[in-house]
């Protein structure tokens, strides 16, 4: 089953849903964070070997000084609804969107 929704004008739009972040191409700019408006995702601290330290709250968050950079985390993927404005301002084009009707409800 295929679910697409219709905008105000009639034209046919499919959702599609963040389901992840490559760890390893983020470069945790705070774009995608800034532009969601369901809280899909949060930045969070990584230390030097790849491990996520938690969610960073400001500039701050040293996380005892283990802190090597921010990624973004999808933390509350079923939040998303499929606007697709976070792959719209990625620098980088590390999100993974998964198209409505293709997720098993």
């Amino acid at each position: 089953m295929t679910s697409s929704c219709v905008t105000r004008d009639g034209s046919g739009w499919m959702p599609e849903y963040l389901t992840s972040i490559d760890q390893l191409m983020c470069i945790g700019c705070g774009r995608c964070f800034k532009v969601c408006s369901r809280e899909v995702m949060h930045p969070h601290g990584i230390d030097d070997a790849g491990e996520i330290l938690g969610v960073c709250n400001g500039e701050e968050d040293d996380f005892d000084g283990e802190l090597n950079r921010v990624i973004m985390v999808v933390d509350f993927p079923g939040r998303c609804i499929g606007c697709g404005a976070c792959a719209r301002v990625c620098p980088k084009n590390c999100q993974t969107h998964i198209a409505s009707g293709t997720i098993a409800e």
